[in-house]
């Protein structure tokens, strides 16, 4: 699937649950951050992760469904990523250039998980508390 199909299959709430993994949410955020500023990739994922789960109704846990802190945090890495290493031409290029954010426990090395994994930081975002997220340069799309 191109990256323009899988754009838009997650847009329309159509991409089957079983391909929403981890690689993908990465895929959709750096797909959207690559043609948007700062706030408007993360007004976008935030959107499009909460309409997809309403659509497939994904449950509410503290591990699973919309989780406020690590959608901004993932979003914050892939979004300072490109900036620094790119331009990408595909998400491919840039899942290859930086493999570290297909890793799931990438956030772990922000945040401990008895700060991340909490109903505070599931609603609202938190900041970490092992070392600083990247700080991220405010653009406007080109």
């Amino acid at each position: 699937m191109t990256d323009d199909e899988f754009l838009a299959t997650f847009e329309k709430c159509t991409l089957p649950s079983e391909q929403w993994t981890h690689a993908a949410h990465v895929r959709a955020a750096f797909l959207i951050a690559n043609q948007s500023s700062w706030s408007e990739a993360l007004s976008s994922i935030r959107s499009r992760i909460q309409a997809y789960n309403a659509a497939t109704d994904t449950p509410e846990a503290i591990d699973r469904g919309y989780h406020e802190t690590i959608t901004q945090a993932f979003m914050r890495l892939v979004y300072a990523a490109n900036l620094q290493t790119g331009p990408h031409a595909t998400a491919e290029q840039f899942c290859q250039r930086h493999p570290e954010l297909l890793e799931k426990r990438a956030l772990f090395a922000y945040y401990s998980r008895d700060r991340l994994m909490t109903w505070e930081a599931k609603r609202e975002f938190i900041e970490p508390d092992l070392q600083p997220l990247p700080i991220v340069e405010i653009r406007t799309p080109d």
